[in-house]
């Protein structure tokens, strides 16, 4: 077997363990929101780190996998959907690109530091699954504002309550661990510090 195919195996074979860790992570959830969304245990790390060793299209493609396990796991969600429409916007800004983006974990994988790197990363694509969430609470789940609240406020409230908090938790934990560990090696070596 040539380097290449043993490469693109163990890339597929650590890709499909990360998915396992992400959707394991991501059942141990703080006080989940009614409507959908939680706060995790860094469940999107698994993830990003996948898309920072491999790069954004391979990201993009183990987080889009990723959003649809996730949307098996949340198929209650669907039931919400009062038209096609609705549910074609449930399953893409919702799971599909929400988390496909997340391939943006790779974004800065160029930078010499990478803590830094992987932490800007996350900060990017934690914004647009952000975005992509904000966009359907103000389409899809604009009812359950019940007048109360502009819609635009309640979508930003609702899901900057759960998506900030995963921003934080994601970032700091993600540093640590590229302080320690080279994650653009092979091998995941030991980080050599450089003088």
């Amino acid at each position: 077997m040539n380097r290449t195919k043993k490469k693109r195996i163990f890339m597929i074979a650590e890709s499909a363990i990360m998915l396992a860790l992400a959707t394991a992570l991501s059942l141990i959830a703080f006080a989940p929101w009614p409507a959908g969304g939680s706060v995790t245990v860094f469940s999107m790390l698994p993830i990003l780190i996948i898309a920072y060793r491999y790069g954004m299209k391979w990201g993009f493609l183990v987080g889009s996998v990723y959003g649809l396990i996730q949307m098996m796991l949340g198929m209650s969600a669907l039931s919400y959907a009062t038209n096609a429409w609705a549910a074609i916007c449930i399953i893409l800004f919702d799971y599909a690109v929400a988390f496909g983006v997340l391939g943006f974990g790779g974004l800065f994988r160029k930078l010499n530091n990478q803590a830094i790197g992987f932490s800007l990363g996350v900060i990017v694509a934690c914004v647009l699954r952000f975005l992509c969430h904000f966009l359907t609470g103000i389409t899809v789940w604009a009812d359950y504002a019940d007048g109360i609240w502009p819609v635009v406020i309640y979508s930003l409230t609702y899901n900057g309550s759960y998506m900030l908090p995963e921003l934080v938790i994601t970032t700091v934990v993600g540093a640590l661990l590229m302080s320690f560990l080279d994650f653009k090696d092979e091998k995941l070596k030991p980080l050599r510090k450089t003088k």
